[in-house]
């Protein structure tokens, strides 16, 4: 057994974490969340102004983002903003924060599909998906993470999909950019967290939209396979993907970082 010598000191014990009244919290905090006017982005902006932030939706149609903001209350507002235009999106962090205050919370929503055999895909098309899923994921973490890191303060999540996890047919760009995302995840989180900045994703399951609902009846066969290989029995919604979304941007998920959550009812591991 070792003992210490008189000379020697015992260690300093490392100093208690403070807790926060409330760690699921984001009173105080700015959060930009792209296509937050419709379906699961506005879910994710809905309870995030619950849990206290002033959020800021973005998205092409003002129209659909001015009904959306009235509905979400005094915590929302937005910026007419298409994430495909590349060289736009240093201006929309820029303008967001002269307006509003340093962004503490990126989330990636914004994102569009193509249900196609892959034989029938053209290169546009596949280019097209790619260059909104992941490209324009990458070019507005890039803008927002610049100032995240000099301040040393940030969490950025990505919305993934089971498209990532598994093989799903006839999904063959969308798959792509929501695999390489994942993999974008891991190398930022691995570059920024020493930095205090946290990059997680979240993959949502079968989760019930107007678009999904739609999508589905027009597939059953579809529709009842992903029942059949869910746990829990049903499909999702979309305030499922919200709270998780406050969970890992809130001080609760501060050790959490380079993960992928899936909410998705079990689907991932059922059989």
């Amino acid at each position: 057994m070792n003992h210490l010598t008189n000379d020697q000191a015992a260690p300093a014990p490392a100093p208690a974490a403070t807790l926060q009244p409330n760690p699921f919290s984001l009173e105080g905090q700015v959060a930009l969340i792209t296509g937050g006017g419709t379906g699961i982005g506005f879910d994710i902006a809905r309870c995030m102004v619950t849990a206290g932030a002033t959020v800021i939706i973005t998205g092409r149609r003002e129209a659909v983002l001015a009904e959306a903001c009235a509905e979400l209350g005094a915590g929302a507002h937005y910026l007419v903003n298409d994430v495909a235009d590349l060289p736009a999106l240093d201006g929309l962090v820029a303008e967001l924060e002269a307006t509003y205050g340093p962004l503490d919370i990126l989330v990636n929503n914004a994102g569009i599909n193509l249900k196609k055999p892959a034989l029938e895909v053209t290169d546009q098309e596949f280019a097209r998906i790619l260059h909104t899923n992941l490209h324009a994921v990458f070019a507005l973490t890039r803008a927002a993470a610049g100032r995240m890191v000099a301040r040393q303060k940030g969490v950025i999540l990505m919305i993934s999909s089971m498209a990532a996890y598994y093989g799903i047919d006839r999904v063959v760009a969308y798959a792509a950019s929501k695999s390489a995302v994942e993999g974008m995840v891991k190398v930022l989180a691995s570059e920024f967290s020493k930095h205090n900045v946290r990059v997680n994703a979240i993959a949502p399951g079968f989760i019930e939209t107007e678009m999904s609902r739609t999508a589905m009846n027009n597939d059953p066969e579809r529709r009842d396979r992903a029942m059949r290989r869910t746990p829990m029995g049903k499909f999702g919604q979309p305030a499922d993907i919200g709270h998780a979304a406050v969970f890992l941007a809130s001080e609760a998920a501060r050790y959490i970082t380079g993960a992928s959550l899936p909410v998705d009812g079990g689907n991932s591991i059922g059989f």
